[in-house]
């Protein structure tokens, strides 16, 4: 497996290895994060756990903190044939999201690394800080073909370290230069940093952005994506994306059955209100890992739902927690499904949110010379 293809979401339909027993972190030392437990990544054959001696050392124990570590991947961009994912290439700057998603499939991934998919993936992070001289160099391949790439498909790439990393936009400058079609996948007002970028691609017919939101409850938004931007500055991000010409697609993702999907209606409006000229959505998805993480998050958070949600996710995947099937891992299928289904069609085709999606532009196409290469003479 190569450096770029552990970014691809782990889509396993075969059960893990038996979860190793483990605790609830105390909240003092978890505080601002999603996970509630830490356990041993599944392909390690010892699980190291935090235990009361009875001396009181758990309350010494330090608080989690953001610890970013350089990546060492030779390749950048990552390559997929799933045949219900819109685009077959994709780059992801970081490994590990400091937003603390709960939910996040991505979570998995990190395991291949030796960390937990837990409270490691949201404090354990990588930076592929040569990204840019590695996108360079496999943009000016010969052989190389351009599509649209996928920015963030994993990771947020607009996640808090971007702020001082800088490495999306080093990308996005290559892709500018390259005049290379890009596609942004984020839930961070930061995006809006990179308009000046953006805007003159989007022109050309070389960028869009989607902004996910999953709902508009602040409180519950704060629950599920603790270090996200809040729903409203996701909306004022849509705003100043769409008066600067850059097409923007809302992604109601993932919609959580029993949960946030009474919302639906509610968010497409506002998205269409604040300029959104298209929608999507994706069911909550709960493989490996993630099935036990979300349990644990959704009873402490919110107990009285917790047989509610869990149910209905399972009445739409053959009462498994997940079926990673494609056509149906994102959707999902049974009546629960289809009345989702159902429901978001007729709100998008309401509130005008069908419009004709961007199309990867590839006839513009420069190919960057890489460092070293002699420029062509003609």
């Amino acid at each position: 497996m190569g450096d770029a293809d552990i970014d691809i979401p782990f889509d396993d339909d075969a059960e893990p290895q038996p979860p190793q027993p483990h605790k609830v972190v105390l909240a003092d030392r978890r505080r601002g994060r999603g996970a509630r437990s830490n356990a041993s990544g599944r392909f390690e054959r010892d699980a190291v756990e935090a235990t009361d001696d009875g001396w009181e050392s758990l309350g010494t124990l330090e608080a989690f903190k953001t610890e970013v570590r350089e990546d060492a991947t030779r390749t950048i961009i990552a390559r997929n044939d799933s045949p219900d994912i819109s685009f077959d290439r994709s780059i992801n700057p970081y490994r590990g999201c400091e937003h603390g998603c709960v939910y996040c499939y991505a979570r998995p991934t990190h395991c291949y690394l030796g960390h937990s998919a837990g409270l490691d993936f949201e404090t354990i992070l990588y930076a592929k800080s040569n990204a840019a001289e590695l996108l360079r160099a496999e943009l000016s391949a010969p052989r190389y073909q351009p599509q649209m790439i996928a920015l963030g498909a994993n990771t947020d790439p607009y996640q808090p370290i971007e702020r001082e990393r800088r490495i999306t936009r080093g990308i996005l400058e290559v892709l500018a230069e390259a005049k290379h079609p890009v596609g942004i996948v984020t839930k961070s007002a930061l995006v809006t940093r990179d308009i000046d970028i953006l805007a003159p691609m989007a022109a050309e017919g070389l960028a869009k952005v989607a902004i996910s939101v999953t709902s508009l409850d602040r409180h519950v938004a704060r629950a599920m994506e603790p270090r996200a931007a809040t729903p409203s500055r996701r909306l004022d991000a849509i705003r100043q994306l769409t008066a600067a010409g850059i097409p923007v697609t809302v992604m109601v993702a993932p919609v959580i059955p029993g949960l946030t999907d009474h919302e639906i209606e509610g968010i497409l409006e506002n998205a269409r209100d604040a300029g959104a000229r298209d929608a999507g959505y994706v069911m909550l998805r709960l493989p490996l890992e993630i099935k036990d993480l979300f349990r644990e998050w959704l009873a402490e958070e919110f107990p009285d739902r917790t047989k509610r949600v869990i149910g209905l996710l399972q009445s739409m995947h053959g009462g498994k927690d997940y079926v990673a099937e494609f056509g149906l891992r994102q959707r999902g299928s049974g009546p629960y499904a289809e009345q989702i289904a159902t429901r978001f069609k007729l709100a998008r085709k309401r509130l005008g949110l069908e419009s004709e999606r961007l199309k990867a532009r590839t006839d513009l196409f420069v190919r960057p010379a890489s460092r070293g290469q002699q420029l062509a003479l003609f």
